[in-house]
């Protein structure tokens, strides 16, 4: 008789077969006298993918009674049949980490005369680094800032920006701003009130250098690239995260396609415990604008990164920065009859059976292969829970 190996796909086509539920006779009975030449037809062993199962099976002749073969197929082993479910999900290792790392590169000239902490969150309106001893703020946008914005400037979407942070901090309150692209003489107001609650002169002009806008309501000092007392110049002065912990894995070419847009996962933490997720983003190895993917730039192949938003940010701070393990959940079946894949045999002619040992002797079934997975397949036919089947030492 033949048995699958377990790999990752199933199988198909084998040797010379009996029917279902043909008792094989023990190893060691008298062979039968031959009455004549009998051809023993040994088939080649065929392997074929049993699509999305992730399991193989190679098949082998059956064995003639009384053979030596036969003799030796004693040495084997065998597993019950369970009841339960069996679940299709892949696994992969990830990490947990900061969403969206930025570099912050200074525009202006001058020196650097403060520098925020690692780790520590700034929100929108407060000071991310001083230069010349006057601060630098977060604003929240799009659009870096690339000129000076004051009286007389023409119009544009940069001023809307900064009209539109001026009214969400509240230096614009009374005043009946419109978010629009004009620099007013209410917009120069605004930006007076600003630059006094700052401690600055008011000048009603907001100059290039003095706000950082990124487009998220705060950051987390992620990695500090410049000391205190540098001079201003193209390189970056820190990164910066957003405050978020998001999962991110780098699966193989053939798990992409597990992963499906606003797919759900469960993500395994360190500790033990798991937070549901939600497939956020996918950036192929090679595209362009692959920066929101919660990882920074580095050597190394290339790969497609995918990143996960989480459910529960509460779980995922108290593990912090850390490895993971990310399921993807495929077909589910419950209450189901599972057998190991090394138990299922091809059938001449098609179709797959199992062998139960039942005492000394060993019974032929017939079976339905349903889902197989996870170096296990679901089985309908003449086979109860508990029964043993026989599986190779």
């Amino acid at each position: 008789m033949s048995r699958p190996a377990e790999t990752t796909a199933a199988e198909t086509t084998a040797a010379n077969t009996t029917a279902a539920g043909t008792t094989t006779p023990a190893a060691g009975s008298p062979a039968p006298a031959r009455r004549g030449r009998r051809r023993i037809v040994i088939p080649l062993a065929l392997v074929v993918v049993l699509g999305g199962s992730g399991v193989l099976a190679a098949t082998r002749p059956w064995e003639r009674p009384g053979s030596p073969t036969a003799q030796q197929s004693v040495d084997h082993a065998t597993a019950p049949v369970q009841q339960g479910s069996l679940s299709s999900g892949i696994q992969v290792g990830g990490a947990l980490a900061y969403d969206g790392p930025t570099p912050i590169v200074a525009a202006g000239r001058g020196t650097l005369t403060a520098l925020p902490a690692v780790g520590a969150v700034v929100k929108a309106g407060a000071e991310l680094y001083e230069v010349d001893g006057r601060p630098v703020v977060l604003f929240t946008g799009d659009r870096p800032m690339w000129r000076d914005l004051g009286p007389g400037v023409t119009d544009g979407q940069d001023v809307e920006q900064l009209k539109r942070n001026l009214i969400d901090l509240g230096h614009a309150d009374g005043l009946g701003l419109a978010v629009d692209q004009k620099f007013t003489s209410g917009t120069a107001t605004a930006v007076k009130r600003w630059q006094k609650a700052l401690g600055e002169k008011q000048t009603g002009t907001v100059a290039l250098g003095r706000v950082v806008v990124l487009p998220r309501p705060a950051v987390r000092i992620h990695h500090l690239g410049a000391q205190l007392g540098s001079s201003l110049g193209g390189t970056a002065l820190m990164t910066v995260t957003g405050t978020k912990l998001v999962a991110v894995v780098q699966p193989a070419d053939n798990q992409l396609s597990q992963f499906k847009p606003n797919g759900r996962v469960t993500v395994k933490l360190t500790d033990g415990s798991t937070v549901d997720g939600r497939i956020r983003s996918l950036v192929r190895a090679g595209s362009e604008g692959g920066g929101d993917n919660g990882q920074e730039g580095g050597g190394g192949a290339e790969k497609t990164t995918v990143t996960i938003a989480l459910d529960s940010q509460r779980k995922a701070a108290q593990a912090g920065p850390s490895s993971v393990t990310v399921t993807v959940v495929g077909n589910t079946v419950s209450d189901a009859l599972i057998v190991p894949v090394t138990a299922l045999l091809a059938l001449d002619g098609g179709g797959y059976g199992v062998q139960v040992a039942d005492g000394s002797a060993i019974r032929l079934v017939r079976v339905q292969l349903g889902l197989v997975a996870d170096a296990k397949a679901q089985i309908t036919g003449d086979v109860r829970a508990g029964d043993q089947v026989v599986i190779p030492k």
